[in-house]
């Protein structure tokens, strides 16, 4: 994938409003920690997301992550970006499509923990999820990350950004293998609608507008 230092996005620089969701060439830097370019020169900790944004309510934060940037260093320094084009918000213990729905268990213990967190769970025991733990400490909740702008699902986009469950629990606040960026892109015009894959949960669950996507 290229030597140490080496900067690689799945989704290219930051398009203008009609170029979205459209494939861009891939783009890399020389200096490790530096977004695609055309981003800017900045030092990941100039534009990585914290606690001003993690700390929010979920349904703040899900629409917020639309256009930030998934970034994951592998073994040999390369950091892969993909920008995030949709997501769907889980919320508490009284949401019956949460993982939380039964309460603290072992699987769920994650979304216990202060916003900013990673929850990677399996899927079908083949595909890797990968959420974004949102909220204070014990109030239990998770934006899932969907799609990047031109990996579309979950599973594939863990695939595209080599996330496995060993980044689990990880804190993306402090990380300098996985964390998330905001590059200044503006998301501008989003759809709000019904989460899909949770037969399981209540007709009213089922029905809330809490999956978001760039139109």
């Amino acid at each position: 994938m290229g030597s140490r230092g080496r900067t690689e996005s799945i989704t290219g620089t930051s398009p203008s409003p009609g170029q979205r969701g459209k494939s861009n060439a891939l783009a890399t830097s020389s200096e490790i920690g530096r977004p695609p370019a055309g981003a800017g020169n900045h030092k990941i900790d100039d534009v990585r997301i914290g606690d001003d944004l993690y700390h929010q309510d979920v349904l703040t934060v899900a629409p917020a992550l639309l256009g930030k940037l998934v970034c994951r260093r592998d073994d040999s320094g390369t950091v892969l970006r993909g920008r995030i084009s949709e997501v769907e918000a889980y919320r508490g213990e009284d949401d019956t499509a949460c993982h939380a729905r039964f309460g603290r268990t072992k699987r769920a213990e994650v979304l216990y923990l202060p916003g900013g967190h990673a929850y990677v769970y399996l899927c079908y025991g083949m595909h890797r999820m990968l959420n974004v733990v949102t909220g204070p400490p014990d109030v239990p909740q998770a934006v899932l990350i969907r799609a990047l702008a031109h990996v579309q699902g979950p599973g594939r986009l863990t695939n595209a950004l080599h996330i496995t469950m060993d980044d689990n629990r990880t804190d993306l606040r402090t990380s300098d293998r996985l964390w998330l960026e905001d590059d200044g892109f503006a998301a501008t015009e989003i759809d709000a609608l019904p989460r899909v894959g949770i037969g399981y949960a209540s007709p009213a669950d089922q029905a809330r507008p809490w999956r978001f996507q760039l139109r």
